[in-house]
């Protein structure tokens, strides 16, 4: 889905161009590009360390309710079945919610302990 409209936008800006002179045509792409780069920095697939475990995290945009909403996950591959998700309005906020949400599992399930825990931050201080 990102691919096609990040396509169509560059479409639209490249078909409309033709139909300005050169100023306004180049005017139109460069807004054209600005907006096809701000929609593709809504997605983020990254990862991240969690107590020595290397973690991924992916962020997806998605509109509810005419609003824009961002719901992350997250997951451990080789350590832990365990994944977390959070739906927040926050781009920012949405990976500390999902992450939140991956250690109140973990807890729960006991695979990390309060003491594991508190080492762990107390050493990235």
């Amino acid at each position: 889905m990102k691919l096609s409209l990040l396509l169509g936008i560059v479409l639209v800006g490249v078909m409309t161009s033709s139909l300005f002179p050169t100023c306004e045509a180049q005017a139109w792409q460069a807004v054209a590009a600005a907006v096809a780069e701000k929609i593709a920095g809504l997605w983020v697939n990254d990862e991240m360390e969690l107590l020595g475990h290397t973690c991924n995290y992916r962020v997806d945009p998605k509109i509810k309710r005419f609003q824009l909403y961002f719901k992350g996950r997250m997951w451990c591959p080789g350590w832990t079945p365990i994944r977390g998700e959070a739906e927040t309005r926050s781009r920012s906020g949405v990976v500390g919610k999902t992450t939140q949400d991956f250690v109140t599992k973990a807890f729960k399930s006991g695979l990390i302990s309060e003491d594991e825990a508190r080492v762990w931050l107390n050493s990235k201080k």
